[in-house]
C-alpha cells in the first residue's frame, strides 16, 4: 500500500474525530456564552451514559434503531443512491411488526421472527416504489423517499384509528411470544429498556458488510453505483440493482421500526410527528463513513448523547437544545469534511 492510500485512510479516521472534538468544542463556547460551565455539563452528560448500568442499557437500548437506520442510509448509498425515507420505511415496519405480533398467537419461534420479517417486508416495499421509479423512469429517489415519509406517517396513523386503536391512542399491545424485551437484560441493567434487537443490529452490521464485500452481488451493487454506464457495458442489469439496493436498504430500516414496536414499546402510538430515528440515522451514516464498524460507532454516539443530555439538563441546568447544537455541529463538520481533508494535505507538504 502507498503512502497516499495510508494517508487517505487515515484521514478518513481521522475526520470524524476531528468533527465530534470540535463540535463538543463550539458546543462548550456556546455553553459559556449562556452562562453555562461546560465542564460540569459535560461531566453530568458522561455520567449520564457511564455512571450507572441503568443509563448503559438505555444507551444501548437507544444505539438498536439507530444502527439499523444507519445501515440503512449507509446502504443505500454505497450503491449509488440516496435513501432519505428511511423514516417512513420505519413507521410501516413499526407498523406491520405491530399487527403481526398483536394480531396472531403462536409459538415465540415462528412468532417473533415473523413479525421482524413483516417489519422487514414492510420497510422493503417502502424502499421498492422510489427504487421502481428512479430505475424505470429517473425519478430522483430523494424527491420520492422525503415524500414518501409523509405518505407513511399520516397512513400509518390512519391505519391506527380505523382499525387497531384502543384506550390511549395506539395498538393492541404485542403478545408475549412476539416480544424482543428481556426480563434478564432489564434486571442487569436496573430495569432499563434494553432487549435482544441489539443482538439483531449486531447482525446487521455483519450482514451488510458481508453482502456488499463478500458476495458477487453486493460486487454489482457496489459498481452499479460508482458507474451506471461501465456497469451496463460489463453486462450487469442496472434498474434491477438499483432496485434490489432500494429494497434491501428500506427492509434494514423496517427492521429498525420492529425493534420499536416490538422491543422499546410493545405497541405502536398514534404519531403526532416523526420519531426522528430515521432521521437521525442520516447523521449516523454520515458520521460513520458508511461503513458498517462506522455506523455502529456513531449510533454509540449519537445514543449516548440523546441518554445523557437528559443527566446533563436535570444536574447541570443546561437545555437539552444544546445538545442538539452540538449533534448539529458535529454533522456540519463531517459534511464540511473538505475543508479538513484539505488543512490535513497542506500540513502533509509542510505549508499552510
Amino acid at each position: 500500500m502507498d503512502k497516499r492510500n495510508k494517508f487517505g485512510k487515515l484521514s478518513g479516521l481521522l475526520i470524524p474525530i476531528i468533527s465530534i472534538f470540535l463540535g463538543v468544542l463550539i458546543g462548550a463556547i456556546l455553553m459559556l456564552i449562556s452562562g453555562y460551565n461546560p465542564i460540569v455539563a459535560y461531566s453530568a452528560l458522561l455520567r449520564g451514559i457511564f455512571s450507572d448500568s441503568y443509563y448503559i442499557g438505555e444507551t444501548i437500548r437507544a444505539m438498536t434503531p439507530l444502527i439499523l437506520a444507519g445501515l440503512a442510509v449507509a446502504f443505500a448509498y454505497r450503491t449509488g443512491l440516496l435513501n432519505i425515507g428511511v423514516e417512513g420505511q420505519l413507521i410501516v415496519g413499526w407498523l406491520a411488526a405491530v399487527y403481526v405480533g398483536s394480531a396472531l398467537d403462536l409459538p415465540m419461534i415462528i412468532h417473533l421472527p415473523l413479525s421482524i420479517l413483516a417489519g422487514a417486508l414492510a420497510g422493503a416495499l417502502w424502499g421498492f416504489l422510489p427504487g421502481f421509479l428512479k430505475a424505470r423512469f429517473e425519478v430522483h429517489e430523494v424527491i420520492v423517499t422525503i415524500m414518501m415519509n409523509y405518505i407513511a406517517l399520516y397512513s400509518a396513523n390512519a391505519i391506527i384509528r380505523a382499525f387497531l386503536i384502543v384506550p390511549g391512542e395506539r395498538t393492541e399491545s404485542i403478545y408475549p411470544s412476539a416480544s424482543l424485551q428481556s426480563d434478564f437484560l432489564q434486571s442487569i441493567t436496573d430495569y432499563s429498556r434494553l432487549h435482544y434487537g441489539f443482538v439483531i443490529a449486531i447482525l446487521a452490521c455483519v450482514i451488510m458488510w458481508f453482502v456488499l464485500w463478500k458476495t458477487k452481488k453486493g460486487y454489482e451493487l457496489r459498481a452499479v453505483g460508482f458507474n451506471q454506464h461501465a456497469s451496463k457495458y460489463a453486462g450487469m442489469n442496472v434498474k434491477s440493482n438499483v432496485v434490489l439496493a432500494m429494497v434491501i436498504s428500506g427492509a434494514f430500516a423496517g427492521v429498525a421500526g420492529a425493534m420499536e414496536g416490538l422491543g422499546t414499546y410493545g405497541y405502536m402510538s398514534i404519531l403526532s410527528g416523526f420519531s426522528g430515528v430515521g432521521f437521525d440515522g442520516i447523521a449516523v451514516a454520515l458520521l460513520g463513513a458508511n461503513t458498517a464498524i462506522g455506523v455502529f460507532l456513531s449510533s454509540f454516539l449519537f445514543g449516548g448523547l440523546q441518554v445523557g443530555s437528559l443527566t446533563m439538563q436535570q444536574q447541570a441546568g443546561v437545555p437539552m437544545e444544546l445538545v442538539d447544537i452540538v449533534i448539529a455541529l458535529i454533522i456540519f463538520f463531517v459534511a464540511s469534511s473538505y475543508i479538513i481533508r484539505w488543512v490535513t494535505n497542506r500540513i502533509k507538504k509542510g505549508g499552510i
